[in-house]
């Protein structure tokens, strides 16, 4: 009895060996990758990147890599650095070509593209008009009178920028550049391409809001990125997104005015300003999520969309396929509802699709 007693226990003591074994190969295997989470501040705001991959990740060496990345972009975009090449061009009071870096090239030369597809709803000189209104690193402070806002607007329009051989030339000597609405999503697409071309096929990227990601997380799954549900005084304020996307590899960007605002004596004034009145916009529009392929692609046109109506953004975006976009609207009696443009799957969503 007691050599029974003795293979029984062994065999009980193999059993739940193997068991165990058996236990931890199925978690080996469904999380075989390892995760490396680095964050930051840059532009005003923070970053989050995420990379899964099965190899070991010297992820100080590559934080150091991305900081410098966005450090370099700072000095070359930032409106808030008296000293960046953003700012010293905004001085610039002259007719002639003005030499500018292979990468500020970049982002003015999309931002006047997309300036021509959106019939001008989108401009990047709108510098002084924000400011005017209470915006950016030198704002005026009080409501602008309407004199003030049509003396502006006879230097804004994108057509007063050109970009030619390298070089920008301005059309009229006081217009200025305000990047804002575009340099945070070429941001992530330089630190998401530097990623790629390191090998990692499994990134995610965020910088204020505004991502791009591929491959799959540490738990095999596509991505999830919520969509976020603007405040209200109803009871929707206690959920904070208002639908999931979820998707294996593109760029996403949201535009609302509740995120930035300022207070003008007592009033309360939303960032997005219509380039062509002048005016902050007033709109049924409470947010717009661009879908596409890069991100200061999905960055500027979700700032294009926030100055248009729902009708005339789906208009504007008629025939081209490589934008998707969703609209979180509210009706005359304060209800909310969502409206979609493109080929998108909005999971676990609380309000309509109209």
């Amino acid at each position: 009895m007691i050599v029974l007693v003795k293979i029984s226990k062994i065999f009980q003591r193999k059993k739940a060996q193997l068991l165990l074994g058996f236990l931890l190969l199925i978690i080996c295997c469904d999380h075989p990758n390892n995760q490396i989470v680095i964050k930051g501040l840059t532009m005003g705001t923070s970053y989050v990147v995420k990379v899964i991959s099965d190899k070991n990740i010297e992820s100080e060496k590559i934080k150091y890599s991305i900081d410098s990345i966005l450090v370099k972009l700072n000095e070359q975009m930032s409106t808030w650095d008296p000293e960046s090449e953003i700012s010293r061009f905004n001085r610039w009071e002259s007719l002639e070509p003005y030499d500018v870096s292979e990468q500020f090239y970049e982002v003015v030369e999309s931002a006047l593209n997309l300036s021509k597809k959106t019939n001008g709803m989108f401009d990047a000189t709108v510098f002084d008009l924000l400011s005017l209104w209470g915006f950016g690193p030198n704002p005026k402070s009080g409501i602008p009178e309407k004199k003030n806002i049509e003396s502006i607007l006879t230097f804004t329009g994108y057509e007063n920028i050109i970009c030619s051989n390298g070089s920008l030339v301005k059309k009229n000597q006081r217009a200025k550049l305000d990047l804002n609405a575009i340099a945070k999503g070429y941001g992530v697409d330089v630190v998401f391409n530097f990623l790629r071309n390191m090998g990692f096929e499994n990134i995610f990227v965020e910088i204020g809001g505004e991502v791009r990601f591929s491959g799959y997380n540490f738990r095999n799954k596509n991505w999830s990125i919520g969509l976020e549900n603007p405040p209200s005084n109803q009871i929707e304020k206690q959920i904070p997104f208002f639908g999931i996307l979820k998707n294996e590899e593109c760029a996403i960007a949201t535009s609302a005015n509740y995120r930035n605002f300022v207070d003008l004596d007592g009033t309360i004034l939303g960032h997005t300003i219509n380039p062509k009145s002048g005016f902050p916009i007033q709109s049924n529009v409470l947010s717009v999520t661009v879908i596409s392929k890069t991100c200061i692609e999905a960055d500027g046109w979700a700032t294009a969309l926030m100055t248009m109506s729902y009708e005339e953004g789906v208009s504007v975006l008629s025939g081209d396929d490589n934008i998707s976009a969703i609209w979180l609207m509210r009706d005359a009696d304060g209800l909310r509802y969502i409206n979609m443009e493109g080929n998108i799957d909005i999971l676990d969503h609380i309000y309509d699709i109209r």
